[in-house]
């Protein structure tokens, strides 16, 4: 097995100028490139060669492994990479070195299945020997190392230093010696709970990464870290030093962003001094309250003026609310000057008992709403901001993905009156998602021109109609709730999956007036009714076929050849299988299980044998004998 370790002319000539100019993106790309070398090195046609030297400077190595057998180029080099999809490629590599003691770079990439790295390595023989070091990406540690050597302190040189995934709890408080290091990546190092209480020193630093961590809360002082552009996440102490007002003086932050533990802002004053909204480069916001206890007492006036006064910029492109605590939201959420919002998250937001208005967002196009357990109803402010049509656009009106999930209490959704379908809302709605809503009655939106797939569970309660829905290619109801279609496209549908016998009967029934000449997956449970298929046969396009818990079911296999289907699965359920025909198959894979009630299987002659010429599978057990 080919093992390679990248390096050479390609980081010679780029690298030394690179670093000495570090930008973590161009850093991000290089690590990239280097992937892409590797796992394509064949194709490519590269060869291992040693690098010349140029202007009186240390070569770089570019290290061969192949089965076994090591090629040393260089004994001094300065740019290393390594991957950990090559078992002990790191020891190996070293063994190979001489010395490391002109090293800029040691980069981690990642190409192929992850090994664990050889437990041979002394990390702090490793870091003696790395003094020179400008970046460094390195996983420490396996086994039974907790936390980092103090000597990575002394590799001032660093620029870039990327731990992710050490499963240290805290960092040693040397690191805050490195005052020339421009990005520090910690993301998945989820045992970590605190960081160096001096990060203040560390004055140039740009690029801060604790996504997937567990800090319990920011150290002091970060205010003076007034490089910085890219942050991850600030998580909101109790004290001023480490409160939300630290944030004010990083108005360079870009990219996305999440403040969590907003619950310690007691003091929409706090909030006001983080200067949210003159973040403009921020283009994904994510605003965090900590779940806490159903008892806890919350001045929902305070929550409110609190994310009053965390409004952002005007062009930010994703928001997402998570735990909000007040019982409404402020203004500017769903303001339609948020021009180029295309994505809204609404979760957690426990107190929640009135929506915000968000039908007049230009380009919002996902929308997920979830865990407002106090929301009983959707009204009409929902779509517009004072609920009337007079001079506003259509709500909704770039809308494309809509979940609405684990809503305990919500009962109503108020339909939206237009006067004609133009002005509907909804005009781009392809997907819609209701799920664990046990006390929805209705309304559903009368019509969506655009709507591909239409999913309903554990809502009980819904007896409305169904959206009219022209171009609809999926639906599923879970549950046992009585809504339905007024008009059942079933010449557009592909996938249709029914649960429960006013489902069932009504769509067998609709299937007796249009054929479902594009229905391609079907699966039907919970009906206690007799149900056959119309015109006694199955739709020409059919591939897998499911029945659960459905009583009596009889199968239309009067001289049938169903070319189509490959999958069949029945499962606790009182089947029929017509014994006066011949039943063909020619491409079917079959799984019939619990079958307690299997009334007859009959089977003419051995032409239905014969016609299973691909069969993938018969899986039957826990049969009473058959019958023919």
């Amino acid at each position: 097995m080919a093992a390679e370790l990248v390096g050479g002319a390609f980081l010679s000539s780029f690298l030394n100028v690179l670093f000495d100019r570090l930008s973590n993106d161009k850093i991000e790309e290089v690590i990239a490139r280097l992937e892409d070398i590797a796992k394509h090195k064949d194709i490519l046609g590269l060869e291992k060669i040693a690098a010349k030297n140029m202007s009186g400077r240390i070569p770089s190595t570019s290290l061969g492994q192949r089965d076994g057998y090591h090629t040393k180029h260089d004994a001094y080099p300065r740019h290393l990479s390594y991957s950990r999809g090559i078992r002990d490629s790191l020891s190996k590599f070293l063994e190979a070195c001489d010395d490391l003691q002109h090293a800029r770079t040691l980069l981690k990439i990642n190409v192929g299945t992850s090994h664990e790295f050889s437990k041979e390595i002394d990390p702090c023989r490793l870091l003696a020997q790395l003094k020179r070091v400008r970046v460094l990406s390195f996983e420490f540690f396996p086994g039974d190392h907790i936390s980092l050597p103090d000597s990575i302190g002394d590799l001032i040189h660093l620029r870039y230093l990327d731990l992710s995934g050490t499963p240290s709890v805290t960092l040693p408080e040397s690191m805050s010696n490195l005052y020339n290091l421009q990005t520090l990546k910690l993301s998945w190092c989820r045992r970590l709970k605190k960081l160096p209480s001096k990060m203040q020193d560390l004055v140039n630093l740009r690029h801060l990464d604790i996504t997937e961590t567990n800090l319990e809360e920011m150290p002091k002082g970060m205010s003076k870290l007034k490089e910085l552009q890219k942050l991850s996440d600030y998580i909101v102490g109790k004290h001023e030093e480490n409160g939300i007002g630290e944030l004010g003086e990083h108005v360079h932050l870009q990219g996305k962003f999440c403040i969590k533990k907003l619950e310690n802002v007691v003091d929409s004053s706090e909030a006001w001094k983080a200067r949210m909204v003159d973040k403009k480069y921020i283009t994904h916001l994510w605003l965090e309250w900590s779940s806490g206890e159903d008892n806890d007492i919350i001045d929902s006036q305070i929550e409110k003026e609190v994310l009053a006064k965390l409004e952002p910029h005007k062009d930010l492109k994703r928001l997402s609310l998570w735990g909000y605590r007040g019982t409404m939201f402020p203004d500017w959420v769903g303001q339609s000057w948020y021009h180029d919002m295309t994505w809204l998250e609404l979760r957690g937001c426990r107190n929640c008992w009135v929506l915000p208005s968000l039908g007049q967002l230009p380009a919002l196009m996902s929308l997920k709403i979830s865990g407002c357990d106090k929301l009983k109803k959707i009204d009409g402010s929902f779509y517009k901001g004072d609920g009337t049509p007079q001079h506003q656009e259509t709500p909704f009106r770039s809308l494309k993905y809509l979940i609405i999930e684990r809503m305990p209490c919500w009962e109503e959704w108020e339909s939206y009156e237009c006067d004609d379908d133009d002005h509907a809302p909804f005009p781009q709605l392809a997907t819609l998602w209701i799920q664990h809503c046990p006390k929805l009655r209705g309304d559903l939106p009368t019509f969506l021109p655009s709507l591909k797939s239409l999913y309903i569970r554990r809502c009980e309660e819904v007896s409305c109609y169904l959206p009219r829905a022209p171009s609809i290619l999926k639906l599923e109801i879970y549950g046992k709730q009585e809504a339905r279609m007024r008009e059942l496209p079933l010449s557009m549908l592909e996938r249709l999956v029914i649960n429960g016998e006013q489902q069932v009967e009504y769509v067998f029934e609709a299937m007796t007036h249009t054929q479902p000449t594009s229905l391609i997956d079907l699966h039907i449970s919970e009906c206690s009714s007799a149900i056959s298929f119309p015109g006694d046969s199955l739709p020409p396009s059919l591939q897998q076929l499911r029945i659960n818990n459905c009583k009596n079911v009889e199968f239309p296999m009067q001289n049938q050849q169903h070319e189509s289907l490959t999958s069949l699965t029945i499962k606790n359920s009182w089947t029929s299988i017509d014994s006066a025909g011949t039943c063909e198959f020619t491409a079917f894979g079959c799984c019939t299980s619990n079958l307690l009630k299997m009334k007859s299987l009959g089977l003419k002659g051995i032409a239905f044998w014969a016609a299973l010429t691909t069969f993938l599978l018969l899986f039957a057990y826990l049969c009473p004998p058959l019958s023919n």
